[in-house]
């Protein structure tokens, strides 16, 4: 029951465009918005396409153009009159009142900041965060080519913005559209050698000398770090009002479930 109801409001917010919908691109005057976006992100486990490079965001842009093109396309075949589509969407009338009705449901939800830092006074230890930092890097093959790298940032006005360029030119990692940027990682989430170097770093400092991983030679930069602690409550609150939220939620449709179960005749075969 919990991972239907998770996945109702998940499909409600991707079936319901707000009206302040972002638009990213227009198709023959036709808007693709965040819904379009959410669309194609459903398939993809864990994305989140405001933490996504802008390759990556164009690559989505470009699959939610393609397929307003092909849905045009369908259209002008009369694909809305063939027996098989008016038999589709009777089928799908029911489950989408339903999830309108649910997002309904969802949205009337409402919490005070006193809930919400009652809550997170209460549960202080589940918001401990690791040391992390936020850096870039470039990704060389060789040692020399890393060793390249550092004798050009060596002679440069602006560290950052050189960097920048030289990761966009010269890095063959993924990050290299994007300057190298890593955004913020802890420990683990990176090889030890290359954690080992980047948290040894002073804030706006890089490596001197190529660091060796399994992946080859990184040139890294410190942009900032933050050390380990709790996370205040202003960068804890969104994700609180969401799981309160959806812990609410799933209260309220178990209870209506409840009442609606005893008055319906129900015969299970």
């Amino acid at each position: 029951m919990r991972r239907y109801l998770i996945g109702s409001i998940v499909a409600v917010t991707l079936l319901v465009s707000s009206a302040n919908a972002k638009v990213f691109a227009t198709v023959d005057g036709a808007e693709i918005t965040d819904r379009d976006i959410g669309v194609i992100l459903q398939v993809i486990p864990g994305a989140n396409f405001e933490q996504m490079s802008d390759e990556q965001k164009k690559q989505i842009i470009n699959q939610a153009i393609e397929k307003k093109l092909l849905g045009k396309e369908a259209l002008k075949k009369g694909m809305d009159k063939e027996p098989e589509f008016k038999e589709a969407l009777k089928s799908v009338k029911e489950e989408l009142a339903l999830e309108l009705w649910m997002k309904k449901q969802f949205d009337s939800i409402k919490l005070t900041d006193k809930d919400l830092k009652s809550f997170y006074d209460k549960n202080i230890d589940k918001f401990k965060q690791e040391e992390s930092a936020k850096a870039r890097h470039v990704l060389l093959t060789t040692k020399e080519d890393a060793e390249a790298v550092i004798k050009e940032l060596k002679g440069a006005k602006d560290t950052v913005a050189k960097f920048i360029e030289l990761a966009k030119t010269k890095s063959t990692g993924p990050s290299a559209p994007t300057g190298g940027d890593l955004g913020w990682f802890d420990r683990k989430r990176m090889v030890k050698e290359f954690s080992d170097a980047a948290f040894a770093l002073k804030k706006g400092a890089y490596t001197k000398k190529p660091v060796k991983s399994q992946f080859g030679y990184h040139v890294i930069l410190l942009e900032d770090i933050k050390p380990a602690g709790n996370a205040s409550f202003k960068d804890a609150k969104p994700s609180i009002e969401q799981n309160l939220k959806v812990e609410k939620f799933q209260e309220k449709m178990k209870k209506i479930s409840k009442e609606l179960r005893s008055k319906a005749d129900i015969s299970i075969k």
